[in-house]
C-alpha cells in the first residue's frame, strides 16, 4: 500500500472520517483502552465502518510512527450502495451486467479487472469489505484509472449481496474450473452477473452452493487455469458476444 493513503493515530484517523474521507480499511489494536479510543470506535460503528483488530506487531508493520494503535487506509474512490446501483441499471432498461469478486486479493489482478470490467460495459464490481484487495494507488495505476470510471460496491457478505441480485432477476454464474458446463453453454445474454474466486482458492464453496450455473473455460495442455484476471476477460468478452 502507498503510503499516501495511510493515516496512523487516533485522532488523526476521527479527522479523517469526520471531514468525510471513505476509510478502506482499519485497522485496531487489539484491546485497546481510553475515552479518544472509545471516541473512534463510537464514530466508526456509525459509520458502518468494518474493523480489523489486530496484534500491536501488525501495526509496528505497516507504519514505525506513533500510531497509538489504529492505523487507517483511505480510498481514492468512494463506494456505491449496491441496491441502489442495481435498482439505477433496471430502471435505465440496459440489461444488468455485473462482476462478484470473491475475496480477491491481488491489487494488480483487482486493477486489470476493473479496467477489462470498464471496457466492457459492466455496471459494476462487487466485493466484500473484508478480505479483498484494497482501492489503493496501486489498484488505480493498474485500472489505467477505469477505477474512476465504473461503479464498485462494499459489501459485507458476499452471499447476500447474491440474494439480492437473485431476487432482482439477475442470475449469478460462477466462473470455475469445477463446472461441467462451458461458458460457451451459459446464456449470458440475460441479466447476469459473474462471480471470480480468488487467486489461490477460487469461489469458496459456500458461495458456489447458492449460484444459479457455474461455468468454465475450455482448457488444453498440461496448464489447468487462467490467471483470474484473463479469465475473467474471457468471461466478459463472450457476454459481449453474445448481446451484440
Amino acid at each position: 500500500m502507498k503510503n499516501e493513503s495511510l493515516i496512523f493515530g487516533i485522532r488523526a484517523i476521527i479527522e479523517a472520517i469526520t471531514s468525510g474521507k471513505t476509510i478502506d480499511k482499519l485497522f485496531i489494536q487489539k484491546g485497546l483502552q481510553g475515552e479518544l479510543s472509545k471516541e473512534l470506535l463510537t464514530l466508526v460503528r456509525r459509520q458502518n465502518i468494518t474493523i480489523n483488530y489486530v496484534p500491536v506487531e501488525k501495526l509496528n508493520r505497516l507504519t514505525r510512527k506513533n500510531h497509538q494503535g489504529a492505523v487507517a487506509y483511505t480510498s481514492p474512490i468512494d463506494f456505491y450502495e449496491l441496491e441502489n446501483l442495481v435498482l439505477k441499471v433496471i430502471e435505465s432498461g440496459e440489461t444488468p451486467l455485473f462482476l462478484i469478486l470473491d475475496q480477491l486479493s491481488d491489487v494488480r489482478n483487482f486493477g486489470a479487472i476493473i479496467r477489462t470490467a470498464a471496457c466492457t460495459g459492466v455496471h459494476g464490481i462487487i466485493i466484500q469489505k473484508k478480505g479483498g484487495a484494497p482501492v489503493n494507488a496501486d489498484t488505480v495505476k493498474t485500472s489505467a484509472g477505469a477505477v474512476f470510471q465504473i461503479p464498485i460496491c462494499k459489501v459485507d457478505h458476499i452471499k447476500d449481496a447474491m440474494f439480492y441480485l437473485q431476487g432482482s432477476g439477475i442470475q449469478v454464474i460462477a466462473a470455475t474450473e469445477k463446472a461441467t458446463d462451458t461458458i460457451y453453454e451459459a446464456n449470458l445474454a440475460i441479466p447476469t452477473a459473474i462471480i471470480m474466486g480468488s487467486e489461490g482458492k477460487g469461489i469458496s464453496s459456500s458461495v458456489l452452493q447458492l449460484v444459479d450455473k457455474q461455468a468454465k473455460l475450455p482448457m488444453y495442455g498440461e496448464i489447468g487455469s487462467l490467471n483470474v484476471s484473463v479469465a475473467c476477460g474471457v468471461f466478459l468478452y463472450e457476454t459481449i458476444r453474445q448481446r451484440q
